[in-house]
């Protein structure tokens, strides 16, 4: 549908909004996710703006917990407090949540790295002069959600053996025989392929859901306050009002996101070493 707005107001002519001197509405695509390349275009090693703000994310979360680390003190200060509260966070309401103690405290460093990582990379999409989620692009959740994947396949090998981990999974004790028949081959989708596409595909849909969002509430107070006329630049303020709130609401869900990936994580660590009961 196209909205034109001429001077007397809208009408309703084909696709996109058009204000008083044939100034465009721009909505947000899909294209926001696979921006133009900025270094080595055509090859393998090719950069554009997303692996770029992969890579300030990742210098400023080295940088983060190097200073916590090489300035850490017996009485911290407001700095290093809040790293050590981030860290105990994870530890309690993650790994020890979900793992024993021993099992918590030997999968605590990947599970912080896996929250860690997925708060910051899902943060630049608030951060000015990023605004777009790191995570919003495959590429980071799949090598999350693989390592998650040969982490816990190598718990229940390393544990059961694959034979003994494998039976153990498919073949759960106490289900009638001819269930198995259907268990197992669910069962092993589930191990292969449904828990590590649910770790990613939830994380991408998000970042990529609420991108859109954020960016349609700015685009349209640009477009209603700069090129409306009378009542439309009215319209602008309660665009303005739902992309600040809708900018809160991204910050809870950049950490929301990040504790479900590190929790379910446990949880199928956690599943590993339990296949043999």
């Amino acid at each position: 549908m196209r909205i034109v707005a001429p001077m007397s107001g809208f009408l309703a002519a084909g696709g996109t909004l058009r204000a008083t001197g044939g100034d465009d509405f721009e909505a947000p695509t899909i294209d926001d996710f696979f921006p133009p390349a900025i270094l080595f275009e055509g090859t393998p090693f090719q950069i554009d703006r997303i692996w770029i703000i992969r890579i300030v994310a990742s210098l400023a979360l080295l940088t983060i917990f190097g200073l916590a680390a090489r300035r850490a003190r017996l009485v911290p200060g407001r700095f290093q407090a809040a790293v050590e509260y981030l860290l105990d966070f994870i530890r309690i309401q993650v790994a020890e949540g979900t793992l024993d103690k021993e099992n918590a405290r030997r999968y605590l460093p990947m599970l912080a790295t896996i929250f860690v990582t997925v708060l910051a990379f899902n943060l630049t999409s608030v951060i000015p002069g990023l605004n777009l989620a790191a995570t919003a692009r495959i590429g980071a959740p799949l090598v999350l959600a693989l390592w998650v994947f040969v982490t816990y396949w190598a718990v229940g090998i390393g544990k059961y053996g694959l034979g003994g981990y494998l039976r153990a999974s498919l073949f759960p004790r106490g289900v009638p025989w001819p269930i198995y028949f259907i268990l197992a081959p669910i069962e092993l989708l589930q191990m292969l392929v449904i828990r590590p596409a649910s770790l990613m595909i939830r994380l991408v849909a998000n970042m990529v859901a609420g991108h859109i969002m954020l960016a349609l509430c700015f685009a349209a107070t640009q477009f209603f306050i700069f090129h409306g006329t009378g009542l439309l630049r009215g319209i602008g303020v309660l665009t303005f009002g739902a992309a600040a709130f809708m900018t809160l609401f991204e910050l809870l869900v950049a950490f929301l996101q990040a504790y479900i990936f590190a929790l379910l994580a446990a949880a199928y660590i956690q599943m590993s070493l339990e296949s043999g009961h």
